[in-house]
């Protein structure tokens, strides 16, 4: 039977241990599954750190190690699953040992350890469950009990993410503590010092490591591939986008679980999401970076299954016939509109405000604004219906009212879903980009140029 290593915690930061401890668990396990855990059921507040900077940080921290898999589905449903909905979940793919650090057994709580008192199921699971537990070389704390299979390995000590972030936030060295790419990640984004910036900078190296993603049918993009296949790396530190913006949004939905910035140069036709076409070189300079989210998307079919999509644009739906179609609009779980009578709706995020949610009539915004943009498509009714901005957090809802005379269907970033009888959106609290700009290259220059006209230089 495949044996599965269970390892949890905050990862608020996740220290370097954590690579180290998965490199070592692979020596015991088929798989090590790292699983970073949402909010507590008692409702003990871990940090204000919002849950994309955790999984960007987690997905960093453990990139590249085999037989390692990065489980982030508590962070996007906003929870923690108690440890034994996670043994009957895992255990389907195999034999579960569950990771805990020494001090979930030495610790107390009452007269038990903590696994029995503090977790649901606790005490079965103390005598069902398999455990491996990580003692420190240094922690002279004794463990009168054990659970009932347990296998104790001593480990270096390791710094805890409350220390870490007490380093960061009091302007101590912490980089020894975490992963080079996870210390840059932290400064860039200027995590655990107050307020996170979603507009950081970024300097390339002098020699730069790219990875290339173009459609190899585009001659300019195969040409501009040629001239930087040099600097092609197994390693990369950025992903270089050569193409239009339908280019960029299908890079961003395959590569964005590395977690690496993407720079766009444009050999296409429209560019909101890249810079313009040059060869001037980009790297060992300053460039701009916009932290943008993707938008969870599921869709629901006639017969009733549910697929889960994400979009960095927008996603919408339409009608399937040469009618109308009547579509219900929810905003957190409220029918808002009971029936919009329109040839469709669309949810944009910023960034993808300047495509189709800008030709449906709505004013495109900043990439970096908080929100979500709702767009009616040749709306008959209500009449007074307009594009409507809401913050980031929402979740809207548009449902077919009438399937069988008025079928509508779906689409992600333009990808078909076929007809279906609704769609959810909420932005997603794992998965974002980072878009990299030049500083001649500005997007929200781009933008207002565009709605305004360039700015006017008089002669000299």
């Amino acid at each position: 039977m495949k044996t599965l290593g269970l390892y949890g915690g905050t990862y608020d930061p996740p220290g370097i241990h954590r690579r180290v401890h998965a490199k070592m668990l692979t020596e015991r396990f088929d798989e090590v599954i790292m699983f970073p855990g949402g909010p507590r059921p008692r409702g003990e507040i871990l940090n204000d750190t919002e849950l994309i900077h955790r999984a960007v940080m987690a997905d960093l921290t453990l990139r590249g190690v085999p037989r390692v898999r990065v489980e982030l589905d508590d962070l996007e449903q906003d929870r923690q699953a108690p440890a034994w909905q996670l043994e009957e979940r895992f255990g389907r793919e195999g034999q579960v040992t569950h990771v805990i650090p020494a001090d979930m057994v030495s610790q107390k709580y009452g007269d038990d350890p903590w696994i029995i008192s503090g977790w649901e199921r606790g005490r079965e699971m103390w005598q069902n469950s398999r455990f491996l537990i990580l003692r420190a070389d240094n922690d002279p704390v004794p463990m009168p009990d054990l659970p009932a299979n347990v296998e104790v390995v001593t480990v270096p000590p390791w710094e805890t993410a409350a220390q870490i972030r007490r380093r960061v936030f009091e302007h101590q060295p912490f980089e020894d503590m975490v992963t080079p790419e996870v210390a840059a990640y932290i400064n860039r984004n200027g995590l655990f010092r107050g307020v996170p910036r979603t507009e950081s900078h970024l300097r390339v190296s002098p020699n730069p490591r790219f990875r290339l993603y173009y459609d190899p049918r585009n001659p300019d993009s195969v040409e501009m591939a040629t001239l930087l296949e040099p600097f092609i790396s197994d390693d990369p530190e950025m992903i270089v986008v050569l193409g239009g913006d339908g280019t960029m949004l299908r890079g961003i939905r395959e590569l964005w679980r590395l977690r690496l910035p993407f720079f766009g140069i444009n050999t296409g036709h429209l560019g909101f999401l890249l810079n313009t076409r040059s060869w001037k070189p980009f790297w060992n300079k300053e460039l701009v970076v916009y932290h943008l989210p993707l938008l969870r998307v599921e869709t629901t079919d006639l017969e009733g299954r549910v697929r889960e999509g994400l979009a960095f644009n927008d996603c919408w739906v339409e009608r399937a016939t040469g009618q109308t179609a009547w579509v219900e609009l929810s905003v957190n779980g409220e029918v808002r509109i009971p029936r919009v009578i329109a040839d469709g709706m669309l949810v944009s995020t910023a960034a993808g405000s300047t495509s189709y949610a800008r030709a449906m009539g709505a004013n495109p915004v900043p990439f970096n604004n908080p929100v979500v943009l709702v767009v009616g498509s040749n709306v008959l009714a209500p009449l007074a219906l307009r594009p409507v901005t809401l913050p980031l957090e929402s979740t809207v809802k548009l449902s077919t009212v009438d399937p069988i005379k008025r079928p509508i269907l779906g689409f992600v970033d333009g990808e078909p879903r076929g007809p279906i009888a609704s769609m959810t959106v909420r932005v997603s609290r794992t998965a974002s980009a980072e878009l990299a700009f030049s500083i001649d290259n500005n997007p929200i220059r781009k933008l207002l140029d565009s709605l305004l006209g360039p700015t006017a230089i008089p002669n000299a």
